[in-house]
């Protein structure tokens, strides 16, 4: 059982490369990571951050384009051809540090704590982010 599981709704936001005077080039990135810092402090049920190494799973899912879709009075089905994995931009590992730097003080004491991943992106209905954070032991085992 994940000792934190919660969902954050809305199209997930990647976390690039600095400003040179040290802001985010991407201006969405900050309320982002405060939506997920707070539907993941919410879950800790006013828990203090979490101590020792955890795995952090996510799954973020992207809105599909208007291009997987068929056309004419079926145009709400799929096409055969629609993609199931998420394969263009934002890249998977920009939205996985986003997603640390969010759970870094309300979840986690700081995110080198995240001493493994298991991150997918997919395209679906409903954009958001579905993230669970297991304990790991000393000995390797989650």
């Amino acid at each position: 059982m994940p000792l934190v599981e919660f969902v954050v709704y809305g199209v997930p936001v990647p976390q690039g490369s600095k400003q040179p005077w040290g802001s985010e080039v991407n201006p969405h990135v900050r309320a982002w990571r405060e939506s997920v810092a707070r539907e993941a402090h919410a879950q800790l049920d006013g828990a203090g951050p979490v101590l020792g190494p955890v795995q952090v799973r996510a799954l973020f899912v992207f809105p599909r384009p208007k291009a997987h879709y068929r056309t004419g009075r079926f145009a709400e089905w799929l096409k055969d051809t629609a993609p199931w994995w998420h394969t263009g931009t934002p890249d998977l590992d920009k939205l996985q540090r986003a997603l640390g730097d969010a759970l870094k003080g309300p979840v986690l004491r700081d995110d080198a704590q995240i001493a493994a991943w298991n991150v997918s992106k997919r395209y679906g209905t409903e954009p958001r982010a579905e993230v669970a954070i297991d304990r790991l032991t000393e000995r390797g085992e989650g």
